[in-house]
């Protein structure tokens, strides 16, 4: 059993780097079905279950004040690339359709949730505001409304499974619709022109990273969490939702969207930096799991997939009312549900000219995701 702290942020470290470099450097299929951050929860979890990672105090204090500082931190970087500016140029109709996506998204949870409480964890509430989170943000939202609620870490994993199994499946039905794009566009009488607009607008060369970008993106990204943390703790706290953790997310998110608009939003290695940081983050949550309380994982599964489904009928529905093209209600559900990591891609999918409108969305949800989790929970808590 391990009960020093240190060496079990050591490990935790050493297992983070050996499945990004794997995953980055190998080619096995094993991450296209299994990404890497969920092989870190799963691999943190299953020593913790084993008994590998001490319970007392002292052991996890050092990992639980890294994860404090990295948490914001990791926000603040996600944030950089994300040029409000550039997001208004979208136009009306592609930002209406985003946020209908989102919309439909926080209804499913919401309504699910009220039919299958009674099945659930008394606490499920706060699983379902981080999933949320992450279906309309991303994996750094997600993370980040469990530390605001501190969801219990033994049903969190319901979160995570659902989260990247209902994923995958969604991902390949969003390629699949490709192939059906006309038809649909022709059932909705879609008029595309309108994109026209967006084909490869936006568009920069990355810079390449250098000991400075490093160093601003590392230590200044820290320099900035420490001190909105000590800020945040300093101001007042409003119910279960609004406190001090919340302020230090809203102040890192506030402080991120005002760099993005500065030449120091394109400081090179800011969105890979923040990926490392996300991995420490997700095995100091999966170190206090238990893979003995996964036996309700069935039920998260079928509430996330009726949640999807409302989904899908309210775009659909949408679409015909407004004669909008099957192009926008994917990136955007792609955008809401798999981040800037996917809508991108499926983006690229439709029109290669077009990935910067999926980037664009995802950016929209980095921002948006964590607060309209928080909101969600809000409410599922009084229902």
């Amino acid at each position: 059993m391990i009960t020093d702290g240190l060496l079990m942020l050591g490990v935790l470290l050493g297992l983070s780097c050996a499945l990004i470099v794997l995953e980055r450097t190998t080619g096995w299929k094993l991450f296209k079905f299994v990404p890497g951050m969920v092989l870190m929860y799963l691999l943190c979890a299953a020593l913790n279950t084993l008994g590998v990672f001490g319970d007392d105090e002292a052991t996890r204090e050092p990992i639980a004040q890294v994860k404090t500082v990295l948490l914001p931190a990791m926000i603040l970087l996600f944030l950089f690339g994300c040029d409000l500016r550039k997001i208004i140029k979208l136009g009306p109709k592609l930002l209406l359709t985003y946020f209908v996506a989102a919309a439909s998204l926080f209804l499913g949870m919401v309504g699910v949730y009220v039919v299958f409480q009674s099945f659930v964890h008394t606490e499920a509430w706060k699983v379902f505001g981080a999933l949320l989170a992450s279906w309309t943000g991303g994996s750094a939202n997600m993370v980040a409304v469990q530390d605001i609620l501190q969801a219990p870490e033994s049903i969190f994993g319901y979160a995570l499974i659902t989260d990247t199994i209902i994923y995958s499946v969604w991902l390949m039905a969003m390629f699949a619709s490709v192939a059906v794009s006309p038809k649909f566009n022709k059932w909705t009488k879609a008029d595309t022109s309108y994109l026209d607009a967006h084909e490869g607008a936006y568009e920069t060369d990355k810079k390449p990273v250098t000991a400075a970008s490093l160093s601003i993106v590392v230590f200044g990204s820290i320099f900035v969490s420490t001190l909105a943390i000590w800020v945040g703790g300093l101001l007042p706290e409003w119910g279960t939702v609004v406190n001090g953790t919340t302020w230090t997310i809203l102040i890192v998110s506030v402080l991120g969207l005002l760099i993005a608009l500065t030449p120091l939003g394109e400081t090179a290695g800011s969105s890979e930096v923040a990926g490392l940081m996300l991995f420490v983050v997700i095995g100091q949550i999966a170190s206090g799991s238990d893979f003995s309380a996964l036996t309700q994982a069935p039920i998260y599964l079928l509430m996330g997939l009726l949640v999807l489904i409302i989904h899908a009928a309210i775009m659909v529905v949408y679409a015909k009312l407004t004669k909008t093209e099957l192009f926008s209600l994917a990136v955007a559900s792609t955008a809401n549900i798999g981040g800037i990591a996917s809508a991108p891609v499926v983006a690229a999918a439709f029109n290669r000219q077009l990935v910067p409108v999926g980037v664009l969305f995802a950016l929209i949800g980095s921002f948006l995701g964590t607060f309209v989790g928080l909101l969600a929970s809000q409410l599922m808590s009084a229902l």
